[in-house]
């Protein structure tokens, strides 16, 4: 089905695709039965393929990786596609447009993605109010990935990650701390070690003032040299984190197919262009530390294949975007029936 429609969509501007898709799911939610069976199209259910990963139970591994839901619009409707967990976000403290479009651009040739969206988000505390709306709390786990105002300076930056830890602490299950965008200008400068280090620690002294701490996570760049990703080892080790996000998408260029203009368009890449990167930074990592904390892997997932590498190589969970645009939702039932036939 979706190889039927998928030439109508990729004939559209992206970022108007995916608005025709996500509300088109919605809309067609509405009617008597959809649901039951976009469950019985898409979601595969064993024991087997559970997970129980820092403190969590996951009814599977594959998640919905941060940017297709920004705004936590469409997590009752995206749960019914097969998804083990879904994160929204990334989300800041105020309301913000992002860059100027055009901002996504498809590689068709390379299978990928190039976006700057620039944290286009309508606040936390509009996603708050959202997760709090949900119906079916319990259904699905929801993870909260968080960043920074475009106009927040670095020195600033942990007030408007602590603001927006706060407004979603009573509606997610785990959290994300994003600065590894290459999309808002100085981001990337917040992985130095002494700024990262006082950023984590900020968040785990209010989590462990909770009745309940819930997991925090960072999100990594595929970027980092071995040096670098040492000092996140010892960043998360003495942070006391719960663990990494592998990896967020790549400033690099290299061994693309498609053509000079789009490749010199700014912005994360991501897509199959990332999948031998992003699994060497997790197995990297988790060969390192023995592993010591647990990694969700995301980048370049296209396939079962590509998922069980991923897992093979010390990723405990693995979330899809890039290749969900390109292959469809039954690629989470494709991943979780590799999984279990592995």
């Amino acid at each position: 089905m979706y190889k039927i429609v998928k030439p109508f969509f990729f004939a559209l501007e992206p970022e108007a695709a995916h608005n025709r898709v996500t509300k088109g799911l919605s809309a067609f939610q509405k009617i008597w039965g959809a649901k039951s069976i976009l469950k019985s199209s898409f979601c595969v259910e064993s024991p087997r393929l559970e997970r129980r990963v820092f403190g969590l139970t996951f009814k599977n591994p594959v998640g919905l990786a941060a940017g297709f839901d920004k705004n936590a619009e469409f997590v009752e409707d995206l749960s019914h596609l097969g998804f083990g967990f879904i994160e929204i976000g990334t989300v800041t403290p105020k309301p913000q447009p992002g860059n100027e479009r055009p901002r996504m651009f498809r590689l068709v040739d390379d299978e990928a993605l190039i976006n700057r969206m620039g944290f286009n988000n309508q606040g936390v505390d509009v996603a708050a109010g959202r997760l709090k709306a949900l119906k079916n709390k319990n259904r699905i786990i929801i993870g909260g990935n968080i960043g920074k105002n475009k106009v927040t300076p670095n020195e600033q930056a942990v007030n408007d990650y602590i603001y927006s830890f706060h407004a979603l602490y009573p509606y997610v299950d785990y959290f994300v701390v994003n600065v590894s965008s290459p999309n808002t200008p100085g981001l990337r400068d917040l992985q130095e070690k002494e700024p990262l280090t006082h950023l984590l620690n900020e968040l785990q002294s209010l989590n462990k003032l909770k009745s309940k701490p819930k997991p925090i996570l960072l999100k990594i760049a595929p970027d980092l040299t071995n040096s670098q990703l040492d000092d996140i080892i010892d960043i998360v080790q003495n942070t006391k984190i719960a663990g990494l996000i592998a990896t967020n998408t790549t400033i690099g260029r290299e061994n693309l197919k498609s053509s000079q203009g789009l490749q010199k368009e700014t912005g994360g890449l991501s897509g199959k262009p990332l999948s031998h990167r992003s699994t060497e930074v997790i197995r990297y990592i988790s060969q390192k530390t023995g592993n010591a904390f647990p990694i969700i892997g995301v980048g370049g997932i296209h396939s079962a294949e590509d998922a069980l590498e991923k897992l093979n190589a010390g990723a405990s969970l693995i979330q899809v975007y890039t290749g969900f645009i390109y292959e469809g939702p039954g690629l989470v039932k494709k991943i979780c029936k590799g999984i279990l036939n592995a």
